[in-house]
């Protein structure tokens, strides 16, 4: 899905390059007129053209559905897509499935193996799909905010005294984010950054 800002608005496109143009032959069409067929002949014809028919829908409806949560998803980010990482929402599957009329189930499948490329980078389209951290301010903070301010944090340390977990715990509890220790770990170990231990440098 492309994604991009035209005149202050986010026009959403499905790249379909890859897609094959399905159209009915017009031969097998033009064989079913008039009763110039063996009755066996036009019936297993008959079903052969409702199958092609029916997987022509399907294959629309999947781009009309990709298209839905596409939209979906942009108005959700709308901040991200804006002003960036540190703007990104906390979204569930629920959200999003409520949000245009559809099962959860359904909206997993879309987003699997899908990507959105918008004037932010390329994301997988599940990369907008995460939990959230509770704040001071009373509202949500995205879990892929925590971890980039955690990641900043150890970015500009002092490497020969890096901060411990409790530290950055504390940090980001005056900052307003309400953080368990255990938390602050699980979220370094998940960008593959070492403890304070490891990552103290000696000169």
């Amino acid at each position: 899905v492309y994604v991009r800002h035209v005149d202050g608005e986010y026009m959403i496109t499905l790249n379909d390059d890859g897609m094959p143009r399905l159209r009915i032959n017009s031969r097998y069409a033009r064989m079913l007129e008039g009763d110039v067929l063996d009755p066996q002949v036009n019936s297993y014809l008959r079903e052969k053209m409702r199958n092609a028919v029916w997987l022509m829908k399907s294959i629309d409806q999947r781009q009309r559905t990709i298209h839905k949560v596409a939209r979906s998803i942009v108005s959700f980010q709308r901040d991200f897509l804006d002003h960036g990482i540190e703007h990104l929402r906390p979204m569930v599957l629920r959200q999003v499935a409520e949000d245009i009329g559809m099962h959860e189930s359904t909206i997993s499948r879309v987003v699997s193996n899908k990507y959105m490329y918008t004037p932010r980078g390329l994301y997988p389209m599940k990369f907008f799909f995460h939990s959230g951290v509770d704040s001071a301010r009373g509202e949500n903070v995205s879990s892929l905010v925590v971890k980039e301010r955690i990641r900043k944090v150890i970015e500009a340390e002092d490497p020969a005294r890096p901060l411990s977990d409790s530290k950055i715990m504390r940090m980001l509890q005056r900052e307003g984010i309400r953080l368990a220790r255990r938390t602050v770990a699980k979220y370094r170990e998940e960008m593959y950054i070492p403890s304070s231990d490891k990552r103290k440098k000696v000169f």
